[in-house]
């Protein structure tokens, strides 16, 4: 898996179904979302982008689009290891709506998502090979039960010990034992699917938005 995501999704209705439209954009709506989240920055606007490849901004930039339903900002400060303390200004900008986080690193295999309903969180995920669980807040949603009843569990020792009665192999040793049997980047993508209604690897839904789709407006913070 390759993806790379860090991203904030406001709304009061079925995100899936806005994006399936392919919305335009309100740019004016756009720019005051992001005055009024980064406050004393200057805001130098640069080509657009997509929410198929602008999904991971590097810190400094930001790319965000206001859409009738629907707010959507990537920013870094959305990879948080600990959603819970993603700062208050991205919750308060909901302003009644429901907050939707969403993070992936694939190169060190790390997911984040959280849900803060009416400005209280519902549920916050975090979870990397190397450090295990880092946060785990209320309770899980529908799409992570399959993962935590171990339905989506990698290979495990019983089936690694059945496979070498039959072939030579090397295994490393001193492999430090998480408190999960799944991959973590595997459950980011069903998050995608269940929260947002797209994937950035593996099989997308049927009706899943074309992302190429989705403008998103550009802005360098100084």
């Amino acid at each position: 898996m390759g993806a790379k995501d860090w991203m904030i999704m406001y709304a009061d209705t079925d995100i899936a179904g806005i994006l399936r439209n392919h919305p335009p954009i309100d740019r004016a709506a756009t720019r005051a979302v992001v005055e009024r989240l980064h406050p004393g920055a200057s805001l130098i606007p640069f080509q657009d982008g997509t929410l198929a490849d602008q999904s991971n901004p590097e810190d400094g930039t930001v790319y965000a689009g206001v859409y009738p339903g629907l707010t959507v900002l990537l920013t870094e400060e959305a990879a948080q290891d600990r959603p819970s303390q993603l700062p208050q200004r991205f919750v308060d900008e909901a302003q009644g709506r429901t907050v939707y986080l969403h993070a992936m690193h694939s190169v060190v295999g790390w997911f984040a998502y959280a849900v803060w309903e009416n400005g209280v969180l519902r549920r916050s995920l975090s979870l990397s090979p190397d450090d295990g669980i880092l946060e785990n807040i209320g309770e899980p949603l529908p799409f992570e039960q399959p993962y935590w009843a171990g339905e989506r569990a990698e290979q495990d020792d019983a089936d690694w010990a059945e496979f070498t009665k039959f072939v030579v192999v090397e295994r490393p040793v001193a492999v430090k034992k998480q408190p999960f049997d799944f991959n973590p980047l595997e459950l980011g993508e069903d998050a995608l699917s269940a929260l947002f209604g797209f994937v950035y690897e593996g099989t997308p839904p049927d009706d899943a938005p074309d992302l190429e789709r989705i403008t998103l407006a550009g802005y360098r913070l100084s």
